[in-house]
């Protein structure tokens, strides 16, 4: 897993240094401040590749370009972090030379569709050559875009992956299943994943669905009836493959150990790009806490550790329960005038999703519309005389009260305070 990163004159900041939890790391803050940019750095770092496009220096005169980084790999942490200077004459980041350390499965969960997967088993450093005989090169890592996931992902004519389409319906006709089959962990992962015990999904049986496609192609069985997972909601299917992803990766790792006369490895690393993207509120509510859990399911006594950026005051919420001082952490970053700054926030409940989109993670003034919050403000300063305070357009009782007419239920809390002190003792 990772512990520490360190970065100076990369990203959006002149530094940021960053003490990672063992499990959870929640990353929040407003679009373009360096959230993703952060997820893309971290895997780099486990894995000593890049999931996209590397990242880029901040050019000009005065200390280089650097990455650092501390991890614990299979041996425990190590002594010192591993540091990397931006190479301007060969253009790149500069990997060590040195074995890296093997932090584990890392599974990278990117908010488009796609999906890269690093496994110690298939993509780890080895010497190029062993007891005199030369070894093909091991993939740098499994990069997925949303069509590789269900149709199978090829590289040099080798086949990598089947795909969910493929690999679902050959698991599902194996022969013998016990616990540890991929179709029944398949099946676990989907039901742990579901939103909510009203709203189940578990396999159906494949079925024909198109006279010029041969295949049997998956069905998801849902409350109202089964489905082609091909046919599914964007939602549906972003779970789906998430589900496929971690089972095919767990599986196919497990797989190569063997081959490899190896353990597995006990230690899975999620990172997670706006973990609520396509998520209906209901699946937004259960999906950390869902995949806090998933791990456990594939391996007895297995580390997990997560870090994941969230836009969603749901997903802050459902933590809530689970969320541990010792072992988790949240983040936020923010502009303060010119410069990003990444800030650790001290956990603290805030009750309901109202409580968090108002607190020091979101900073709105009001869970309202940007007219509500105007109003309320202007009412606000009406009932204590704060003439300064007031829009130009709203400088009267009767402007202000017509329009919290407009912008405000008429059971909303706020009210009975306006009619009390703005309207009546004014009149």
């Amino acid at each position: 897993m990772i512990r520490e990163l360190h970065l100076k004159r990369v990203g959006p900041a002149p530094e940021f240094h960053i003490a990672f939890a063992d499990r959870l790391n929640l990353f929040t803050g407003d679009n373009g401040l360096g959230k993703t940019f952060l997820l893309d750095i971290a895997w780099w770092a486990l894995t000593n590749t890049w999931a996209g496009d590397p990242a880029w220096p901040q050019r000009g005169k005065g200390e280089p370009a650097e990455i650092s980084y501390h991890l614990v790999g299979k041996t425990g942490l190590t002594k010192e972090p591993t540091t990397s200077r931006f190479d301007f004459a060969h253009q790149l980041w500069p990997r060590t030379k040195a074995r890296p350390v093997m932090p584990g499965l890392v599974i990278y969960v990117r908010v488009d569709g796609s999906f890269s997967v690093w496994d110690p088993a298939r993509n780890y450093w080895k010497a190029l050559q062993v007891k005199g005989v030369d070894q093909p090169d091991r993939p740098n890592a499994y990069h997925f875009k949303p069509e590789n996931i269900w149709n199978g992902l090829e590289e040099d004519k080798r086949v990598l992956c089947n795909g969910l389409i493929r690999d679902w319906v050959s698991w599902q006709n194996q022969p013998e299943q016990d616990d540890t089959s991929p179709f029944n962990l398949l099946s676990k992962v989907i039901e742990t994943l579901s939103p909510h015990p009203s709203e189940w999904m578990r396999p159906g049986k494949p079925a024909r669905v198109s006279i010029e496609d041969v295949r049997d192609i998956p069905t998801v069985e849902l409350p109202y009836g089964s489905i082609p997972v091909t046919q599914a909601s964007a939602g549906v299917k972003r779970i789906l493959g998430l589900a496929y992803l971690l089972v095919w990766t767990w599986y196919e790792h497990a797989q190569a150990s063997a081959l490899l006369n190896q353990p597995p490895t006990n230690t899975v690393i999620l990172l997670m790009d706006e973990v609520e993207s396509h998520l209906h509120p209901q699946w937004q509510r259960t999906i950390l806490p869902a995949m806090l859990n998933v791990a456990t399911g594939l391996k007895e006594r297995i580390i997990t550790q997560v870090i994941a950026s969230t836009h969603s005051p749901l997903v802050l919420a459902s933590i809530e329960p689970f969320f541990n001082d010792h072992t988790d952490k949240l983040f936020r970053f923010a502009l303060d005038g010119t410069n990003v700054m990444l800030d650790e926030i001290p956990w603290a409940k805030q009750g309901d999703v109202v409580g968090w989109l108002t607190s020091d993670v979101f900073e709105l003034k009001q869970a309202r519309s940007k007219e509500a919050e105007i109003a309320i403000e202007a009412a606000e300063a009406f009932m204590r005389s704060d003439t300064q305070s007031l829009p130009d357009n709203l400088q009267t009782k009767e402007q202000i009260h017509h329009e919290l007419l407009q912008v405000l239920a008429g059971h909303d809390p706020f009210w009975p305070r306006w009619i009390v002190k703005g309207m009546g003792d004014r009149d």
